[in-house]
């Protein structure tokens, strides 16, 4: 059986996960890896309330917006909304296991 509809991550967790982990998004990516739709929303969100530091690079004809943290950026610095609280947990799990930073 899958998971229950509480358990599943939710678009936020994804974005944050994908950001704190060096990663440039899209809403391509975020409509092929969660379905999502609000890419938009989520990272005003948290540049806004959470004092995220996102940069916004704008690629192609089509001027499609592409979210990064800006260089540099600590993950353990960040706050983090409600529904991605387990990132941080994950983060430094993954920076227990291979002995480092999870942001290398």
């Amino acid at each position: 059986m899958s998971k229950h509809w509480h358990s599943n991550h939710t678009q936020v967790y994804w974005t944050c996960m994908a950001l704190t982990q060096g990663r440039t998004i899209n809403h391509m990516d975020e409509i092929g890896e969660v379905k999502g739709w609000r890419l938009g929303a989520i990272i005003h969100t948290l540049r806004r309330r959470y004092h995220w530091p996102i940069e916004t690079e704008f690629k192609g004809p089509e001027r499609i917006a592409h979210y990064s943290l800006v260089k540099g950026t600590d993950w353990r610095a960040l706050k983090f909304p409600p529904s991605a609280k387990e990132v941080r947990a994950a983060l430094k799990e993954a920076q227990n296991i291979t002995g480092g930073s999870a942001d290398e």
